[in-house]
């Protein structure tokens, strides 16, 4: 009996031993459940512990009111926390101080081209929040990663990932998009084929000639609208790799024929009669825009903010803007475009980084993305947000935006920053020599040779 009595208790403690064993690995396995939503969840439950957000904000075309109704929609969503909008021109100005202090704004818009060159300044010193986990995460008002939500290619362009390091440091906001433009009305009535290659476009100069207008206008004295030629020519003639070659100042760029090919262009331009409108180049923007809007060239860079800059400019009779994109150099490739994307962030050094990461978050929702377009006239990089915001768009932004999402390849063209101790601008420079070329004071060679020198002095200070 007793011997049976000691098995009894024996094997009664194994079994609690064992139920306890389970009980503890059943509490492990719920804590690790519960940390893991934690950590999905942690932005959305960071944004109700009566935190304060900061927020700077370039106060450019676009204005604030946006901005201002955000922050107060953010906060009726998520109670007990504030946002500070601090919005102004000089928005660079007034927050480096902070940022040098070690005490930045929570969340900044403010592109890398600005001219405080704040951006630009933390982007040589890799003063961002890596912003990947973001875009991996799930969209605020649906179960699909965020990414996803974003137009493609954003993302991995050179404005969001400025570094080699395959993640993600900068957030889109609104985006351009930039090429040829004409007057579609005149295609229309004229039964004239928009061209998809440049031997095309250059043939419409005859047509052009009947038409009593020249083939080709430019912002003479603003010449960095060529670009909106200029980035897409090297990308269809020497792709992604001669593109970069140019954007990272690589002096042996200006050695190859893609270079001297796409600068061609603008030397047939000048050397064609009747190819250049007359008196271009000593037109600012205002002027040559309102020459073409009055039929007295085919063709004009510019973006698609084109219409609303010039709405009470004059105009030819039943003019309608009409959007190009740029044509290629074989038939065989797809019409181009130029886009350039606003920027957000947030510093390394910000003191809420979840915090602004779920207020970004929440600025992609569809009802932010519409009050969006709604306050600023424009689409945010976000698939189909040209249909969410079509009712606050001209028609020819519209159709801008539209055409992008509908297959017209874009890719964008952002010079890198110099290195520090150069003391030029080799995007200024670049485009700075085109009115030497359309007055036929400098070939394209001696353009190429200048340029790589300009990009030699850049390579000695890497």
């Amino acid at each position: 009996m007793k011997k049976e009595s000691v098995n009894v208790k024996s094997n009664l403690w194994k079994f609690f031993l064992l139920m306890a064993v389970l009980v503890l690995a059943l509490v492990g396995c719920s804590d690790d459940e519960e940390a893991g939503k934690d950590s999905a969840d942690s932005g959305k439950e960071s944004a109700g512990k009566n935190q304060v957000l900061e927020v700077a904000v370039f106060q450019g075309g676009y204005g604030d009111a946006f901005w201002k109704q955000l922050a107060e929609n953010f906060e009726k969503a998520n109670p007990g926390t504030t946002v500070n909008v601090t919005a102004n021109p000089d928005i660079g100005e007034l927050i480096r101080p902070k940022i040098i202090a070690g005490n930045p704004p929570d969340v900044v818009y403010l592109n890398q081209t600005d001219p405080s060159g704040v951006t630009q300044g933390l982007i040589k010193e890799q003063g961002f929040t890596d912003l990947t986990d973001l875009f991996d995460g799930n969209a605020y008002d649906e179960e699909v990663p965020l990414k996803d939500k974003i137009l493609p290619g954003v993302l991995e362009s050179v404005y969001m990932a400025p570094y080699d390091d395959g993640k993600i440091y900068m957030a889109p906001y609104n985006y351009n998009v930039m090429g040829l433009w004409y007057n579609k009305t005149l295609f229309d009535d004229k039964g004239i084929e928009t061209p998809k290659t440049w031997d095309e476009l250059f043939a419409l100069n005859s047509v052009a000639k009947e038409n009593d207008r020249a083939l080709f206008t430019y912002q003479g004295t603003v010449p960095g609208y060529l670009e909106e030629i200029l980035i897409p020519a090297v990308y269809s003639l020497g792709g992604q790799e001669a593109l970069d070659q140019m954007l990272n100042y690589d002096p042996e760029f200006w050695k190859t024929e893609t270079a001297l090919e796409a600068l061609g262009i603008f030397e047939k331009i000048a050397n064609e009669d009747n190819a250049l409108m007359n008196g271009t180049v000593a037109l600012d923007h205002t002027q040559s825009q309102t020459s073409f809007m009055q039929g007295k060239a085919m063709f004009i860079p510019n973006g698609n903010w084109f219409e609303g800059e010039m709405a009470e400019a004059p105009r030819e009779d039943e003019f309608e803007f009409g959007f190009l994109g740029v044509p290629s150099f074989t038939a065989d490739e797809p019409i181009l475009a130029l886009s350039s994307m606003e920027q957000m962030y947030i510093p390394k050094a910000a003191a809420n980084p979840e915090l602004a990461k779920e207020f970004l978050r929440f600025m992609y929702s569809e009802e932010s993305v519409k009050l969006n377009g709604e306050l600023t006239k424009a689409a945010m990089a976000v698939v189909g947000g040209s249909d969410i915001v079509a009712d606050y768009l001209s028609e020819s932004t519209y159709n801008v935006f539209k055409a992008v999402e509908s297959g017209m390849y874009s890719m964008s063209g952002n010079f890198a920053p110099v290195p520090s101790g150069v003391n030029v601008d080799p995007r200024e420079v670049l485009f700075d020599q085109a009115a030497s070329v359309m007055n036929k004071e400098m070939t394209v060679q001696e353009w190429a040779d200048k340029m790589y020198e300009v990009y030699q002095k850049v390579e000695d200070k890497k």
